[in-house]
């Protein structure tokens, strides 16, 4: 039997970087936080390496870190956030660092900057050396526990937002007691990306775009998520999900080579995308791809990027002297749920900020980097609007801690969705591959992880092109710049294709109009 609580306060789905960045802001009107998995688990957030993109630096300037972002972007960066974001950089930094994260500093205090692929600029602040999302998670969780205001639940996942005359009018959460019927009319989704389709991820396994399935099913529109980042130098060492090698370690010296020696590419550091293929071409033709780090940083491997060496050690590889197999796995979703500025998407009373938002920031290829620093600006600013708006801020319900489950049994949907997604819409994609996909997605459209990669496969048929993270093979050519938008229908069926083409001016709500 369904219990109804009431809520009196917004509900944040999701408990990385971007919900607990909303909570913490929105103090001291209270909020309650879902967590699928226990909290400060389950999370990208904890898993990032590389750090933040901030114009921090004494060459730098907000406009030249906008510049690098629109070039990344390929063409589908909305200017209005590009310059937004990027500008509210340098005081994202000063926050988290007030919220207790402690970032790297030389001996004079000043942050310590890297350097990332199509960066024009060191501008990576990070945290531990390649610790920095482990840290910000930490400072973050420990930042909501500290607070009244925020009521975490932990092992509770939503399972639909419920709706009234089109609002939203609560979330159903499942919960180890059974369901919740939460009521509420503000909902923030920030529940990651969706890396957990394919057989070859850096993402938690348990990412798979349920943050979509939730706003495609109450009706949101979702936007060019077709889009998917593939990272070049995932650690191929038979691990699921597979360890990631930071591309910070290429911005130190290291460089990329198959099994002869040869160089897989001139520029290590170009964007992923550029890399992924490349790297993809040689796997392609028989050859094994490696990044060679034994001169650059060599020695100091273990220095710079601990975790990084702990994990190769592991697996039974010294940096400083073997060369690590790599090939690229899905890392980062640059779609999502259409939103604006304020995280509102077209749904009344949904809200959506981190990686299951499409901003516009990102583009077709998100900039490295630039993913932490959208998830804190755009989780603050998400509070920020509820609070001029007057929220409502009645008493939260308490906090609800359950005990880790005891036992866990595969689910052979998601399997089989993984395997499906993975061999249809990797890093080269044409028709005939993306068909058959979609063919062998047919069954499983009622599942959620089913929607989601039916989704993806879908609208990377219908983008007749090769841009950014989207490669077609029988499309080689990049056409004039379009979004793919998502429009969710009345009723889901195997019949009915959801997605409707609108070429964009970068305006978000022209888009919307068409």
């Amino acid at each position: 039997m369904t219990r109804v609580v009431q809520a009196g306060c917004p509900v944040i789905v999701g408990a990385g970087l971007a919900g607990l960045t909303a909570a913490i802001e929105l103090s001291p009107l209270p909020c309650v936080v879902l967590s699928a998995g226990a909290v400060s688990t389950g999370t990208s957030t904890g898993w990032a390496q590389g750090g933040i993109a901030a114009a921090v630096g004494t060459d730098d300037d907000p406009a030249l870190h906008a510049h690098d972002t629109f070039a990344a972007g390929a063409g589908l960066c909305e200017p209005d956030a590009v310059h937004a974001i990027t500008a509210a950089a340098p005081e994202a930094i000063e926050w988290l660092s007030g919220q207790g994260a402690e970032f790297d500093r030389g001996d004079d205090g000043r942050l310590r900057l890297g350097l990332e692929g199509a960066h024009s600029r060191r501008r990576i602040v990070h945290a531990h050396g390649d610790r920095t999302g482990a840290e910000l998670l930490e400072t973050v969780v420990a930042a909501a526990r500290r607070l009244d205001s925020v009521s975490l639940w932990d092992h509770s996942a939503a399972i639909e937002i419920l709706t009234e005359a089109g609002s939203v009018a609560g979330v159903l959460v499942g919960t180890p007691e059974g369901p919740i019927e939460l009521r509420t009319d503000t909902v923030l989704l920030a529940t990651g990306g969706i890396g957990g389709l394919y057989l070859h991820t850096t993402n938690p396994l348990s990412s798979r775009g349920q943050g979509l399935a939730l706003a495609h099913r109450a009706g949101a529109t979702l936007r060019d998520v077709e889009l998917v980042q593939f990272h070049p130098t995932a650690l191929d060492v038979g691990i699921d999900p597979m360890p990631l090698v930071s591309e910070a370690v290429r911005g130190e010296g290291a460089i990329l080579v198959n099994e002869f020696g040869e160089w897989v590419l001139r520029n290590p550091l170009s964007a992923r995308d550029v890399v992924s293929r490349a790297e993809w071409a040689q796997l392609q033709a028989g050859h094994r791809v490696f990044l060679d780090a034994t001169k650059d940083p060599g020695e100091r491997f273990a220095e710079l990027f601990g975790s990084i060496y702990a994990t190769a050690r592991e697996s039974g590889l010294d940096p400083a002297k073997d060369l690590l197999p790599v090939r690229p796995a899905a890392h980062y979703h640059m779609g999502g749920v259409l939103v604006d500025l304020t995280g509102a998407t077209t749904v009344p009373g949904l809200y959506a900020a981190g990686e299951v938002a499409s901003t516009g920031l990102h583009g077709a290829n998100r900039l490295a980097s630039n993913s932490l620093l959208e998830a804190v600006v755009c989780g603050r600013w998400v509070a920020q609007g509820w609070r001029r708006a007057g929220v409502a801020a009645g008493a939260p319900p308490a906090s609800r801690m359950y005990p880790d489950p005891q036992s866990w049994t595969p689910d052979p949907v998601v399997a089989e969705v993984r395997r499906i997604v993975s061999v249809g819409a990797g890093v080269l994609r044409d028709a005939d591959g993306l068909r058959t996909a979609l063919a062998g997605l047919a069954p499983y459209r009622d599942h959620d992880t089913g929607l989601v990669a039916h989704l993806v496969v879908e609208a990377a048929l219908r983008r007749t092109e090769s841009r950014g993270g989207h490669t077609r093979l029988d499309f080689p050519a990049t056409e004039s710049v379009a979004q793919h938008v998502l429009t969710p229908p009345a009723e889901l069926s195997d019949s009915h294709s959801p997605i409707a083409e609108a070429e964009s001016d970068n305006s978000a709500m022209e888009v919307l109009a068409r």
